[in-house]
């Protein structure tokens, strides 16, 4: 009986069992970032300890450093104290950090392909519930809190339960103007903001290997919005192309004899699953969510549910989403007004989010009164330029308005056409701002029209 990549990896990271049931896994990287980390290395001092592999732990700034004005020391004082201490632990503990200065500082999800340190076959954790990202190359990667941080660091293990896997197969190819957001906010609508809970996604099917890795990543970033606890792609061709010669690979024959190791990570053809959903890709459309969850989302041509539609467990929450977002039962988001367009994130805010948008934006403006930030660095490819030239406020790399625990924050009741990953209340740093995710092309859409509008339509001649 075949095994899945995940039962693969985790036995070949067991380190053994623990008295509740739980296995002590070993984690191969363990990245970290300035919010999660302060409180872990605090700890370690405590009780007198160091990390174990210094080696395997990777440190970025990106939750709060601002994206504009990058003069130290920043303005929110608590940003300079949070990135100060963190250059302070990773001298003190020799973990590599990339600083600003590098050139190599970004969001953490998207440094660590960059860099090549996330491979195939491995385990990785990091203080931050999107780790799941690193999952399109066929790694297993947890979003852990600030007490697994510290035992990470301490022990570079840590206490886990074993998931079931689901294996969710997208058949067929993509209509014109869908891409992998629309998938996976189709995905989390079908099966629930819990339906992946106690589960491993395992991503699959002609569709989901027919797609660019960065686009697996987007999908795999957000497996935890659907209550999964990792999403992963099996590694193939494309992966090894990504990876080969980044930093942090194998170089000659070690690359090959890492080839022939990730390849046999992949699930078997006889892989035994826990459960099996299918999806077709020609059923998915342009994608926008409504509400105050990921799940809460429709086709761009669809009208909001009504609560008394939904199943029972959802009515309660589609009535509050409703009244926070001042939305109506029947309501069709295409022309929606919104005052803010915010292009970035881990989800959507790799060089090929910015080239796909570019080729749309090119020749166009962002509409009168659209507040339209773009969080990226491109300047050698000009994708800047033309972004600037659109009307956007060019920023660099950082979660930016994502979460808003910077600057880049919402105002009032705005409303933001957001190409991130959460649209919970409060997300983008305003209590009443309301957040509506959608793919990057669609937030071009919506950032030239001033309203949200069917990419297909607005881009037909493009």
């Amino acid at each position: 009986m075949g095994q899945t990549l995940f039962h693969k990896v985790w036995e070949r990271h067991a380190v053994g069992k623990l008295p509740d049931g739980s296995t002590q896994l070993f984690i191969g990287t363990h990245l970290i970032h300035e919010v999660t980390s302060p409180q872990a290395f605090g700890m370690l001092r405590d009780l007198g300890l160091k990390v174990a592999f210094p080696k395997r732990t990777f440190a970025t700034v990106d939750h709060i450093v601002p994206t504009d004005h990058r003069v130290e020391p920043f303005k929110d004082s608590l940003a300079d104290a949070m990135i100060k201490e963190l250059r302070k632990n990773c001298t003190e503990f020799g973990v590599t950090f990339f600083d600003i200065p590098s050139g190599k500082q970004g969001i953490v999800h998207i440094v660590g392909p960059e860099q090549g340190i996330t491979q195939p076959g491995t385990t990785i954790a990091c203080g931050d519930s999107h780790t799941s990202t690193h999952g399109a190359f066929g790694a297993v990667a947890f979003g852990i809190g600030t007490s697994q941080v510290r035992d990470v660091l301490a022990t570079q293990t840590m206490a886990l339960s074993p998931l079931k896997v689901r294996k969710i197969e997208v058949r067929g190819k993509l209509g014109p103007g869908v891409y992998a957001k629309d998938i996976i906010l189709h995905i989390i609508r079908t099966l629930g903001v819990n339906g992946g809970t106690g589960y491993a996604y395992e991503y699959a099917g002609q569709t989901i290997e027919g797609l660019s890795i960065e686009e697996r990543m987007t999908i795999c970033n957000m497996s935890i919005e659907g209550g999964a606890r990792v999403g992963y792609v099996n590694p193939d061709e494309k992966t090894f192309e990504y990876l080969k010669g980044r930093p942090y690979c194998p170089q000659g024959k070690e690359w090959d004899a890492a080839m022939r190791e990730w390849r046999k990570v992949a699930s078997d053809p006889d892989a035994v699953y826990d459960d099996v959903k299918v999806f077709e890709a020609s059923e998915i459309r342009p994608t926008v969510t409504w509400g105050i969850n990921p799940g809460q989302g429709i086709f761009i041509d669809e009208a909001i549910p009504s609560p008394d539609q939904l199943p029972e467990a959802d009515r309660s929450s589609a009535k509050e989403a409703l009244e926070f977002m001042k939305f109506k039962a029947g309501q069709k988001l295409s022309g929606q007004k919104i005052q803010v367009a915010f292009f970035g994130s881990c989800t959507n805010a790799r060089v090929s989010d910015f080239v796909e948008a570019s080729k749309f934006l090119k020749g166009r403006k962002v509409a009168p009164g659209i507040r339209a930030i773009a969080s990226k660095i491109c300047t050698e490819m000009g994708i800047d330029k033309i972004f600037r030239d659109a009307g956007f406020d060019w920023r660099e790399a950082g979660c930016s308005m994502c979460l808003g625990m910077n600057p880049d924050q919402l105002v009032g009741d705005e409303i933001c056409a957001s190409s991130s990953n959460r649209n919970f209340k409060g997300r983008q740093g305003s209590p009443t701002g309301r957040t509506l995710l959608m793919s990057p092309v669609m937030v071009a859409a919506a950032a030239v029209t001033g309203e949200v509008s069917d990419a297909r339509k607005v881009f037909a001649k493009a």
